[in-house]
């Protein structure tokens, strides 16, 4: 399986990205510089890490979605090929039209860094294709809170577009266990053809035993095996 993480300036956790897919995952990973105009030949995935891309000025990712090589990734994804925005990552899929909706400053308007526990509204998709239907992934943000207008979050949950939902440890949705305050505990969802997925927590800080969890990793094994099938049908 070949990757490409896109870097772009205020990116920080695109080195966690990259070496749970090259170290954890043995996948060919590739570094993606945010000034380039193309992406590389036969890449299976296109994956935007976490950060403050640009600073967050303006908007998080309102001007990261503006580099050169955004252009390349939209036209990736509106041909089928699987990209993953985590975090910042995202932020900036919302602002460049791959999903809908936005993320706003969190309710409490502090950064909230810590462990949430996970719904898997959606199992089956290219990326929840794992029997465990809870997770537990950490976050780290300032803006999570996911937004989107009435007409908007009804299509959205009648397509079967959220993909995961904040839940406390009994999977059960609560206010207190939404720790941002998006609308409807929405923590994932992916676009109409299922090919793009956008998430605030971070699977790649829970990819290994050593980190505190392995939760992560299945996210990236449900990747893979999708992928893996579709370059062999090709």
């Amino acid at each position: 399986m070949k990757a490409g993480v896109v870097v772009f300036p205020g990116s920080n956790c695109d080195e966690d990205l990259i070496d749970a897919l090259r170290r954890v995952m043995g996948w060919e990973v590739e570094r993606l510089w945010h000034k380039a105009t193309a992406l590389p030949r036969e890449l299976d995935l296109v994956a935007l890490p976490g950060g403050f891309s640009y600073g967050d000025y303006l908007r998080a990712g309102a001007i990261a979605r503006f580099s050169p090589l955004m252009s390349a990734v939209v036209e990736f994804a509106r041909r089928g090929g699987a990209v993953l925005g985590v975090c910042n990552g995202f932020q900036i899929l919302t602002e460049a039209g791959l999903l809908p909706g936005a993320l706003l400053r969190n309710r409490s308007l502090r950064f909230l860094c810590r462990d949430v526990h996970l719904r898997v509204e959606r199992p089956g998709t290219i990326f929840t294709d794992f029997e465990a239907r809870r997770l537990r992934l950490p976050i780290a943000h300032g803006e999570g809170r996911y937004v989107i207008d009435r007409e908007g979050l009804a299509r959205l949950e009648g397509e079967g577009r959220v993909v995961l939902r904040y839940c406390d440890a009994a999977g059960e949705l609560t206010e207190t266990a939404n720790p941002n305050g998006s609308m409807a505990s929405i923590a994932g969802v992916v676009n109409a053809q299922g090919n793009v997925l956008g998430m605030m927590p971070h699977p790649e800080r829970a990819s290994e035993a050593e980190l505190g969890g392995e939760d992560g990793k299945l996210i990236f094994g449900s990747l893979e095996r999708a992928l893996s099938g579709a370059a062999a049908r090709r």
